[in-house]
């Protein structure tokens, strides 16, 4: 099965018509013919099967068979996580993360980050492709960058937690995550957090965590917690 992709599809249409880039994708590169079938999502849960009835390059119009409608996590995830030096390692992070099952990202801009600037909309692609790739039906949100200070601001429900290399008294995630409940998990930039956002952290609330006793990359890191936070609510 092949997956595509568009947010304005409704679960109350009858009929769509793809952009012309989606349209020459499925005409010429997929050979899609007239009556050949299809299966869309639009990102908010709702998984449609349509059949072509235009086979044009430039827009190819569907008929809408069925829709229905499949439901979200019993948690979210929200992972926080610093630009990388490196923007194809950020990507990397962005693709199997939401492969894996994350619901929310936020840029982090922290005060020993390298990258202070990030390509949204870049980005953006690499979430949509990945959740294409895995057959999902929601689509992570990916949020605009934050300054380390304005995010901590921000309310926040569930539980939450800063993951930094400080050799202070800190806990193994597995170890502080419930099942079935919302987290937030702070992962910083390749020199780490500052003392004073740490700080800073605690005094909104956050925990401190490890994922475990090797020093890991900023992508690694976040993969790793994304990982840990699956297992524990699918175990």
């Amino acid at each position: 099965m092949q997956l595509f992709y568009n947010p304005n599809l409704d679960e109350k249409d009858s009929n769509f018509i793809f952009d012309s880039s989606e349209s020459k994708h499925i005409v010429k590169v997929l050979r899609k013919r007239n009556g050949d079938e299809l299966s869309i999502t639009n990102g908010k849960g709702f998984l449609f099967t349509a059949k072509i009835i235009s086979d044009n390059a430039k827009r190819c119009e569907v008929e809408i068979n069925s829709s229905k409608k499949t439901y979200p996590k019993s948690y979210k995830l929200h992972l926080v996580v610093a630009p990388t030096k490196m923007n194809d390692r950020y990507e990397w992070f962005l693709e199997k993360a939401t492969e894996i099952g994350v619901d929310e990202i936020t840029p982090l801009i922290c005060n020993r980050s390298e990258r202070k600037t990030v390509k949204l909309e870049r980005m953006q692609r690499v979430v949509e492709a990945a959740m294409k790739q895995s057959l999902q039906t929601y689509l992570p949100k990916l949020n605009e960058p934050l300054t380390f200070s304005e995010f901590i601001a921000l309310p926040a429900n569930g539980l939450k937690f800063i993951a930094h290399c400080e050799n202070t008294e800190r806990h193994e995630l597995k170890r502080r995550l419930v099942a079935d409940q919302d987290a937030i998990i702070l992962i910083g930039p390749e020199g780490d957090f500052t003392q004073n956002e740490i700080k800073e952290a605690f005094k909104a609330g956050y925990s401190p965590v490890s994922m475990g006793n090797t020093r890991l990359r900023t992508e690694t890191a976040a993969i790793v917690a994304c990982t840990i936070v699956a297992s524990i609510n699918n175990g």
